[in-house]
């Protein structure tokens, strides 16, 4: 059967409108040959949420978002999305959205919830949230940072401020003379430190003598230290307490009135005698003096002597 033109023409038209159709229904996210399910979620901002954005569940991606509209004249909006049916989830999940990476686009997020009671189904409205990107993460975790930073840089203004009160004139002025007069010490110190060394330099033979009488000192007191080490200090030790022994009987032997001295120390009516001897020897020789006459006679003319008569003043 032939075929006219205007039957081709018709047919290529057809064809030419459901291609048309076919890739602006794809290109808005809806997929004619697919049997999916049609869900809406609501939000007050969708953080640049873009109509063909991926919907995912843990991360695969299971739908598209189809259309973003007002729901009202508060600024409400409405995201339309469609899931594929292989994926069933309960009415309570949650739809946030979220950023693919650092520099990636928005997405939305399906966070499963089990409940077999409760059933998602196409053209139910979920709840929906908004998950912080990165950027927000890292600008709260740099909040406090911030914070601190702002704090430490007015603590370091106020130093400063109290610094510059601190170096007025007339410091600065200090500080200038303090620091000339240390290149001044520091110009000694290297005039010392010259003299030194050449003071070094010039006696640097009597300097190896004196170390070398020192090691000769070292090596003599060595040998004495060795002699010494070599006394039997055991014998000495004993001789040593025998003398202390001997010396202790001596005075044992004493506090016993033993021998001349002992008798001397304990005897008492020796004691008593040399007293009184001692007072009759100290009489005579005072009776001496005051009257040598009596002890003593010269006659040169053959003269009587004459009768003793005891003085006054005479011991008695």
């Amino acid at each position: 059967m032939k075929v006219s033109r205007e039957v081709k023409t018709g047919i290529l038209a057809i064809g030419a409108i459901l291609l048309f159709v076919f890739g602006y229904s794809f290109l808005k996210g809806t997929n004619l040959f697919q049997d999916s399910r049609v869900f809406f979620v609501k939000y007050k901002n969708v953080e640049g949420l873009a109509t063909s954005a991926p919907v995912t569940i843990n991360g695969l991606n299971v739908g598209k978002v189809n259309d973003i509209r007002f729901a009202d004249g508060n600024g409400g909006l409405v995201v339309k999305f469609t899931v594929d049916n292989a994926f069933v989830f309960s009415k309570t999940s949650k739809v946030r959205i979220y950023s693919d990476g650092l520099i990636g686009g928005k997405s939305l997020g399906i966070f499963l919830e089990y409940d077999p009671e409760n059933i998602a189904k196409s053209g139910d409205t979920l709840s929906g949230a908004i998950d912080g990107g990165m950027l927000d993460a890292v600008t709260k975790a740099l909040g406090p940072l911030e914070d601190r930073l702002t704090s430490t840089l007015i603590s370091v203004d106020s130093m400063l401020l109290s610094v510059n009160d601190i170096l007025d004139k007339d410091t600065r002025l200090h500080l200038k003379q303090a620091i000339q007069n240390l290149n001044g010490t520091m110009s000694s110190l290297n005039g010392v430190s010259g003299k030194l060394n050449t003071l070094l330099a010039n006696n640097a033979g009597k300097m190896d003598r004196t170390f070398t009488n020192l090691d000769e000192m070292s090596l003599n007191f060595s040998k004495f230290s060795d002699s010494l080490a070599q006394i039997q200090t055991g014998k000495l030790v004993a001789d040593l307490q025998g003398v202390i022994g001997r010396f202790d009987a001596i005075v044992t032997g004493l506090d016993n009135g033993e021998g001349s001295v002992g008798k001397l120390l304990k005897d008492e009516k020796l004691y008593e005698n040399l007293e009184g001897a001692s007072k009759e020897l100290e009489k005579l020789l005072e009776d001496v003096r005051l009257n040598p006459k009596r002890y003593v006679h010269v006659s040169v003319f053959g003269k009587k002597q004459k009768e003793y008569a005891a003085p006054n003043d005479s011991i008695q």
